[in-house]
């Protein structure tokens, strides 16, 4: 186990687990998480031995209540943060990641948690969630693509809503916009998500890989050129299998 300050990585059996851990602040993300996080996200995509991984929350109230505002709306000069977008793009380098990203979601998820599940390829929700895009509300946007991912993932006018009246939906709404894939009870959410890694872990990995990779980078494309992404992505998968049936 590899230890932080803001975070816990841990690895077992082929699925990585990051908790973040600032429970006594509803795991709000601060800067040390951003850098922390960043370290943890690089050695996942780089770890071939990972298949899977399960981000959440230390505590019972929050998965991620948002961002640590002390420190985020203490405006750095325009280079400094042109500097930091450069070298700690955690955002980007979780959208990078080839492996699949589980979020086991409970309690407060606003804001930056909402953003970082968003990010995730399957979200399970205990009874408990709470989520919202808060940043409105506060004179501010989303700064970690929310007012991307969000109508990527439950349509534009569900996501104006939630973005624009900064209004908070229950674990059953979230559910029925398909903000997240399953709702279960707050003991059985760790459970559901190791069932879900543990399902997907014993599939050829690069074909794993290669549906997400054509689900995510087709979403941009029109539908020729999806199925075009598609075809060439799977005669590639084909290849590969032979060539390893021969070796």
């Amino acid at each position: 186990m590899d230890t932080f300050i803001t975070i816990i990585y841990e690895k077992q059996d082929e699925i990585a687990y990051v908790t973040l851990n600032r429970p006594d602040v509803l795991n709000v993300y601060n800067m040390q998480m951003r850098d922390e996080l960043f370290q943890v996200l690089a050695a996942i995509r780089d770890d071939p031995e990972v298949r899977a991984v399960i981000f959440q929350g230390a505590g019972e109230r929050a998965f991620c209540a948002g961002a640590d505002l002390s420190e985020f709306l203490t405006a750095p000069s325009p280079t400094i943060a042109r500097q930091v977008r450069w070298e700690r793009d955690v955002w980007g380098l979780f959208l990078s990641i080839p492996q699949l990203l589980i979020a086991a979601l409970h309690g407060y998820v606003l804001g930056d948690g909402l953003e970082m599940a968003l990010c995730c390829d399957i979200r399970i929700a205990s009874e408990d969630v709470r989520m919202g895009a808060p940043e409105a509300g506060l004179g501010i946007i989303p700064a970690a693509g929310g007012s991307q991912t969000l109508p990527r993932t439950i349509g534009r006018a569900p996501a104006l809503d939630m973005l624009l009246t900064g209004r908070w939906v229950t674990a059953e709404e979230a559910c029925r916009l398909g903000l997240v894939n399953k709702v279960v009870p707050r003991g059985e959410l760790l459970s559901s998500a190791e069932r879900v890694a543990n399902r997907i872990k014993g599939y050829d990995p690069a074909a794993v890989k290669s549906a997400k990779q054509a689900v995510n980078r087709g979403l941009d494309l029109s539908l020729l050129e999806g199925l075009e992404l598609e075809a060439r992505l799977g005669s590639s998968l084909l290849v590969s299998q032979v060539d390893r049936k021969r070796d």
